[in-house]
Formats: C-alpha cells, structure tokens, sequence
C-alpha cells in the first residue's frame, strides 16, 4: 500500500549521547574485530567492493542483529517513512497492492488526480511513460507514479471490460493519505476504520465522528471502531485517538535507557462519544499503535475488543537521521499497557474470539462494512448491550 507498513514512532530525535570514553591504550593497541572483518573482506572478496558498500552493509548487520524491528533506512526509504508519517506526498494519489503478480489499484485518494481522471478499484497498472510496472517490486512501482509536483506522468491501465488498455496522463499534485473511514451501520450506530497513524489522523477522526453525529441527527448509540490491519504509525497520534474516547486515565507507558524513551502519556477530559459502547475489531495485523488503542479502551472497560489475537509489537522505534538523506530505526522504548501489560510477542486476546475465517477483510474501506460478517457481529453485540448488559454478556459465551 502507499504510506503502508508504518512502525511505531515518537517523532524524529537527534544524536544526543554522550561522547564515549577512550579505552585504556592497551586495548586501543589491539586489533578490533569489526575491523578485522571488514579488512579481510576489503582484500580477500571475490569481488571487489567499494567502501560505502562495505559501511552500509557492516551498518545493516549491526542493526538486524538488535531485534526485526531496528533497521538502516536508505534516502528513499528515510523519505518513504516520512510520507508515512505526515500522510502527505507529492503524486498521482491511488493506493495499489501486489496481487497475483500484478499491480492493483485499491482505491484513488478523494480529490486526487487519479480520482479525478476516473481510476478505478480494481484497475491493473500496466506502464508507467511506457515503463512496464514491475510486479516484483510494488516500491519502485509506487516511486515510479510519484514526482514533484506539476509533473506529468502516463499510465497504461488494464480494466475489466475493456478490449483495450486504457491511457491516462495525470498532473502530479500533493496528495494526503487518508486514515480514517466511516459510515453509518444503521441509525445510531457508527462504523469508523483506522487504517494507519499519521499526523493527521486525529483530525481525521474528529471529523468523522462529527459527520456520523451530523448523519444520524443525534447522539451515537454506539461505535464499531476497525483496527484490523492497521500496522501502526505515530505514537502521538495513536495516544490522540485513544484520548478521543477517554476522559481520564492512563494510556501508555515508556521504559528505556534514554530519558526519553521513558515517558506517560494519560487522557484529557472529554470523551467525544459521550460514554456510548464501542466495540474495537482487532486481527492478528493489527499492531503497534493499534494495539496502544485497544489496550487502553479496554484496560479502562471503555471498549470491549472483537476478533482474533494482535500482532504484539510491544516497543517503540525512533527515526534518527543520518548523513546524505539517510536514517536508522532503532528500538529505544518498550510501553505497557495502562493496566501495566506488555504484550511484546503475545499480543492482546479479544474480549470475544471469532474465528480467522468470519473475517473476511472489509478493510479496504468503510464502503463494504456491510457485508462483513465481524462488523455485522459487532453490530448485534451493541445492539444486545442496549438491551441490557446481561443479554450481551450471554452473547460473549
């Protein structure tokens, strides 16, 4: 997806250590093993390697050694992570995904170019200025379609129905992803999908939730909130979502080496559904962020979650720059839950587990929650919890 695949994130720290004490001279005079290494490489390979590739590679073990999670991010992933995190990029505006071996268009962004143009769900992304798309390689295919803005950019579309390919030359412009989705289940009730945490969101999601109160022309009876798939993002921004439905109370807990990487984050006053039930659909992708969201609407018997087990990322990356564009993600903090949990490589269990084949992923967009058999399941849950508390409990057995 564009903008997918997100890690959590408390925003973008500077190289604040100390400077390290020299060693005694004893142990300056030895040879070190990194160096070692690196030396018999440089000569003894079989073929020979320039000494940036040396660096970056000795810099990629180093971190890959930590934990899955700490990574060396080249110029185009360090910019690729930034997008992920504003939600805003320069670009045709459609959001794609690999399958079966093509180029497959899930949605165009609302106001986009390519929404504007008549790109369609389900369009395959044949060329881009007569490039073939490589299936292989999504990044360098969703690279291809972005630029500065006002370039122009030509794209060969397959589409059901059409003898031919299908030739569109769009404008380039700036587009900003969209996280958050709604829509109305039925009168009093409210669908709302997070689908990652940018900077945005919470804007996104005030929004929402205003524009169902707006529909129904009343107070929401209650909420279904989808996190499922949602890997994560921005810490702040996950902590503001939870904050949303909280009026008070614990969110999030840091332990760390640095001092900041030990933080608490709590709820400010006011809830903006006003105390309504809310049902929060987890999977086994939701992640991160996610799980912060969930973690907490539960700990403080705010929510009651729906759906299969979390993934469990438990901690916390911070984006450090380096040099020529380039970044590091490195693990600095692990957070617990409000109740004081860690779920790092367990993840949180639902309320209510449903078993992995009723959840038949409506989760590219509010617009098919209808036929979604989880949200459906949701729905009558807070249905039920109208009619009394003891009736819904009786549904969870």
């Amino acid at each position: 997806m564009i903008g997918s695949g997100l890690m959590l994130m408390r925003g973008v720290l500077a190289d604040r250590e100390p400077a390290a004490r020299l060693p005694p001279p004893a142990v300056l005079s030895q040879p070190r093993l990194l160096d070692e290494v690196i030396e018999s490489v440089r000569s003894s390979y079989v073929e020979p390697l320039d000494e940036a590739q040396l660096e970056q590679a000795a810099v990629e073990g180093l971190l890959a050694s930590l934990d899955p999670h700490s990574d060396f991010l080249d110029a185009s992933e360090y910019q690729e992570m930034r997008v992920g995190s504003t939600g805003r990029y320069s670009g045709v505006g459609i959001e794609v995904e690999e399958r079966g071996g093509l180029v497959v268009v899930v949605s165009p962004i609302d106001g986009s170019p390519a929404a504007r143009a008549g790109l369609r769900p389900g369009d395959v992304i044949l060329a881009v200025d007569g490039e073939p798309v490589p299936s292989d390689d999504l990044a360098t295919a969703v690279g291809h379609m972005r630029g500065f803005a006002g370039s122009r950019v030509r794209l060969a579309v397959r589409r059901e129905g059409a003898a031919q390919p299908l030739l569109f030359e769009l404008e380039r412009s700036e587009v900003r992803l969209q996280t958050v989705h709604s829509a109305m289940l039925e009168d009093g009730y409210g669908y709302v999908r997070i689908r990652r945490f940018t900077e945005a969101t919470p804007d996104e999601l005030q929004q929402a939730l205003a524009s169902l109160v707006a529909t129904n022309a009343a107070p929401l009876d209650g909420l279904v909130l989808d996190l499922r798939g949602n890997p994560g993002g921005v810490l702040e921004s996950s902590v503001a979502v939870a904050d949303e439905f909280l009026d008070s109370g614990l969110i999030v807990t840091g332990d760390g080496r640095r001092l900041d990487a030990r933080f608490q984050m709590s709820a400010t006053p006011g809830d903006g559904l006003n105390g309504a039930p809310m049902v929060v659909l987890v999977d086994a992708d939701s992640a991160s962020g996610a799980e912060i969201v969930a973690g907490a609407l539960r700990d403080h018997g705010r929510a009651t979650l729906i759906g299969q087990a979390t993934y469990g990322k438990g901690s916390v990356q911070t984006i450090i720059p380096l040099s020529h564009g380039q970044a590091i993600k490195l693990t600095t903090s692990r957070y617990l839950t409000p109740s004081g949990v860690s779920i790092h490589g367990h993840g949180l269990a639902p309320d209510i587990l449903l078993p992995a084949s009723a959840g038949v992923a409506a989760v590219n967009g509010a617009e098919a929650h209808g036929a979604d058999p989880v949200v459906r399941s949701a729905l009558q849950y807070l249905r039920d919890r109208r009619l009394g508390t003891q009736l819904a409990r009786a549904g969870e057995r």
